[in-house]
């Protein structure tokens, strides 16, 4: 029984050697082993820059929602309220001046630093605006060719 083992032992000694390999080591991280290193790179780049940009788009968005609340408070609707009947008051009180019973030829109406020059020859009705700037803007209106 000896003698069996140790032929098994020498066989397997003498053939084992037959099966091995080279053990060799190889990096699996490209940023090591240089083996598709830029695209390894890419990937990192662009995974750095889609995390900053969605971290942009979520503060971009969370202010856009600051703001929207701000204007949706109570103060704010009456104030664009309030606004609103102001200017239409005044644009009822100009069309009163231009069509009225009481025509006005021309006058001057000064709106937020604006300038609103109106006049009318029976013809034609001339708005001059100037901004707060010297910027000027000339509209000339037809009376009486608007018909429905």
């Amino acid at each position: 029984m000896v003698t069996v083992a140790f032929i098994l032992m020498i066989l397997t000694g003498l053939f084992g050697f037959l099966f091995a390999d080279e053990m060799t080591h190889s990096f699996k991280n490209p940023s090591f082993s240089g083996v598709g290193t830029s695209a390894h790179y890419l990937t990192i780049e662009n995974q750095e820059t889609n995390r900053k940009q969605a971290i942009a788009d979520e503060i971009k968005a969370y202010q856009e929602d600051l703001a929207r609340e701000a204007e949706n408070t109570t103060l704010a609707r009456f104030i664009r309220n309030l606004e609103s009947r102001i200017y239409a008051q005044l644009s009822r009180q100009l069309v009163d001046n231009l069509f009225g019973e009481t025509v006005n030829s021309s006058g001057t109406l000064e709106l937020e630093g604006n300038t609103i020059e109106y006049s009318t020859d029976g013809d034609y009705i001339t708005l001059i605006i100037t901004d707060s700037d010297g910027n000027t803007t000339e509209i000339t209106l037809p009376i009486g060719d608007f018909s429905f």
